[in-house]
């Protein structure tokens, strides 16, 4: 195989190239941005009621989580910062079924700028973006690096108090064989510790321990199956986890990195084939649960 020595490039003086170049590649592929691989575009040049236009809007398939992206050749400098900001709290205050997280992409994020938009971080859910474009031979390559990655959210002191319901509720709104999978995981963790019990909300099924609201664990049933959260994070064993239950044949979905959350979705029979490597995960978020 042939060494090429790449060189980098600074789009912002090649005439050649432009944000909306930028834009098309991006569009082509979201993936590239490094936001995962679940990305689709929704929009480009999306108006505002402000008069401008949002870059591109970037929805996640599988967790429905969207990013408002703005991108600018150069430095980044104080309107690009402001920018993406409005855009991100018109959106958000648009869909507010959706969690909405502002995105900067710039060849050059300077130090200052960076020490800025570290600043609103954890006020205002904010990823930090550097494109780098890089030529080889005849041929360009852009390499986008994360240089501030949205900050994860604590546990939601809300999701200990949510408005209260039945089994009846789940039963209806999803199916009985679908709840009983979580009846079915209860007795899993029950080995672990038999003060553990299921809390029905209207938002999902959840756990008390001796009677109190601790959902390390969250059930939600569907018509077809059950959606396993489980509060983990990330580490080399949770993907030593993950590598065995998806070699099983599990569904593993996206991990929750914002809130935290581990995700699996099972199907009526998955407990009974898979119990042992299902143990070994719920073992592991009741043991995380202790610690914390």
């Amino acid at each position: 195989m042939k060494y090429v020595k790449p060189q980098r490039i600074w789009l912002k003086s090649r005439p050649e190239f432009s944000e909306r170049w930028v834009q098309e590649r991006i569009a082509e592929d979201p993936s590239i941005l490094g936001l995962g691989d679940e990305l689709v575009l929704r929009d480009r040049e999306r108006s505002q009621p402000s008069g401008g236009r949002l870059d591109l809007l970037l929805q996640d398939s599988e967790t429905n989580q969207r990013y408002e992206v703005e991108i600018q050749l150069g430095a980044t400098d104080e309107s690009h910062i402001i920018r993406t900001i409005e855009y991100w709290d018109i959106e958000r205050k648009r869909y507010p079924q959706y969690d909405h997280c502002a995105v900067i992409v710039a060849e050059d994020i300077t130090s200052r700028f960076l020490n800025v938009i570290s600043l609103f971080n954890g006020f205002i859910p904010l990823i930090a973006i550097q494109l780098s474009a890089v030529q080889i031979e005849e041929k360009i390559a852009l390499v986008f690096s994360k240089v501030l990655d949205e900050l994860p959210l604590g546990p939601d002191e809300d999701a200990d108090i949510p408005p209260p319901t039945d089994r009846a509720y789940w039963e209806a709104r999803a199916a009985k064989a679908t709840v009983a999978l979580a009846d079915q995981l209860l007795a899993i963790l029950r080995t672990l510790d038999p003060s553990l019990s299921l809390k029905y909300n209207k938002q999902f099924i959840g756990l008390a321990r001796n009677n109190q609201p601790d959902n390390f664990i969250i059930f939600q049933p569907r018509k077809e199956g059950l959606r396993l959260q489980l509060r983990l994070q990330p580490s080399e064993e949770l993907e030593k986890q993950r590598k065995q239950l998806d070699e099983a044949g599990v569904e593993v979905l996206d991990y929750d990195k914002r809130r935290r959350w581990f995700r699996v979705r099972l199907s009526p029979g998955d407990i009974k084939v898979h119990e042992a490597q299902l143990k070994e995960l719920l073992e592991l978020a009741y043991k995380s649960s202790v610690v914390d």
